[in-house]
């Protein structure tokens, strides 16, 4: 018996909807930082508009430049909840989904689309009010003829990205925060979230503006000498 890995997986196992729930509520930064500030895409790939949210499992698909057959066949098999992530190889010189496409992950209930290429119908997309990511757009159609790989591991915008892992999306960004390790960040990111209004109450309020650890990391750093302070 063959066991090769068919191109097209059916099955994966996804990062938890109650983590999906509870990371859809910090930001992409937040999380970025306590994942140890790895993990986010290139800034090329942008929301049509910056309202937009994204949170869920990755669904992968890999298209060869200018084909979008394999897209088709991801939205076929997805579940509601899911994130396309789609590794368009950067290409900008043809849209890989547009208004039809979008409305059909609308009906389908997937939680967006991320994609390393472009996209077409901006106007209509932002209407629709679907969340998607892209690094532009183009007028031109794809092909459909072209074999490519549905939930495998793919490179989107410098980042690995494996099937069932966690995706959110904001103004900012994507960040991706692996399935095993996102349950263990919740906790660091109400902590961040924490922090930083504290912080943001003490500039805001009249209290200390230079932040305390500065000499300390100056220090660290060789700016300062040891008990020398700014």
């Amino acid at each position: 018996m063959s066991t090769t890995k068919p191109d097209l997986i059916r099955d994966i196992e996804r990062v938890d909807a109650g983590i999906v729930a509870q990371a859809s509520e910090f930001a992409a930064s937040i999380l970025a930082d306590v994942a140890g500030r790895r993990g986010t895409l290139s800034s090329r790939i942008a929301p049509l508009a910056p309202s937009m949210r994204i949170a869920g499992p990755a669904l992968t698909v890999e298209v060869r430049p200018g084909d979008n057959l394999m897209i088709h066949a991801a939205m076929a098999i997805a579940r509601p909840g899911d994130v396309l992530v789609i590794d368009g190889k950067g290409d900008e010189t043809c849209a890989l989904m547009g208004e039809i496409m979008v409305s059909q992950c609308k009906a389908i209930g997937l939680a967006g689309i991320v994609i390393y290429g472009s996209v077409r119908d901006t106007e209509a997309i932002r209407e629709i009010g679907f969340p998607v990511y892209a690094v532009g757009a183009n007028p031109n159609g794809p092909t459909k003829n072209i074999a490519g790989r549905v939930n495998w591991p793919v490179s989107v915008g410098g980042t690995s990205v494996q099937p069932g892992d966690l995706i959110v999306a904001d103004a900012d960004g994507v960040v991706v925060v692996e399935r095993e390790k996102a349950a263990s960040l919740l906790a660091a990111a109400a902590k961040k979230v924490q922090d930083e209004t504290k912080r943001l109450t003490e500039i805001r309020t009249g209290g200390p503006l230079r932040p305390g650890w500065l000499d300390g990391a100056l220090r660290k750093a060789g700016a300062l000498a040891e008990g020398e302070t700014l």
